[in-house]
């Protein structure tokens, strides 16, 4: 197979993490979700570029899980990250999070999931590939409850590499 030099992979991730950019932005403006929607959102708590509290990070030192239902303020987006506040056992934080940190995007309300495959920060970043595939939300429920509890605690999606469907010649 020949070599991908315009590096598909990693435009379709870009393109993918533009969704989740458009739809903040879209909340941003209006200062709430639309109908029944909202948003689980999974980052790396070690990535570069998250600005999350000591307390937040000593908890979560890997990775966690946000709702942005009906409470949340001061969303702000940029082309490279979103900032939004939230509360934590009824203590208001203020997250950072770039969107080259998100692992998982789920809308529950329209059964809508993005995962991306991005290294943990133990992990070599040389070797590891960087990819984005839509799964089925049917593999993973989500509920209010997923978001409190530590990432390792929650059930997983399936991440099906679209390498298993191509011709090999």
């Amino acid at each position: 197979m020949a070599q991908d030099h315009i590096r598909y992979d990693i435009l379709a991730q870009d393109a993918l993490r533009g969704v989740i950019r458009k739809v903040l932005t879209e909340v941003a403006a209006t200062g709430r979700l639309p109908g029944d929607h909202h948003f689980f959102i999974t980052f790396l708590t070690g990535a570069p570029g998250v600005r999350i509290s000591q307390h937040l990070k000593a908890k979560y030192a890997e990775q966690m899980t946000i709702v942005i239902q009906h409470q949340f303020w001061d969303l702000k987006v940029t082309d490279s990250l979103f900032e939004i506040g939230l509360s934590f056992s009824d203590t208001p934080e203020k997250l950072v999070i770039p969107f080259n940190a998100i692992r998982g995007f789920y809308d529950p309300s329209v059964n809508f999931e993005l995962e991306f495959d991005v290294p943990l920060a133990e992990e070599d970043e040389e070797g590891a590939e960087i990819t984005a595939y839509p799964v089925s939300a049917a593999a993973a429920e989500h509920t209010e409850e997923t978001a409190e509890k530590p990432a390792e605690e929650k059930k997983e999606g399936s991440v099906v590499s679209l390498d298993a469907f191509r011709k090999k010649q």
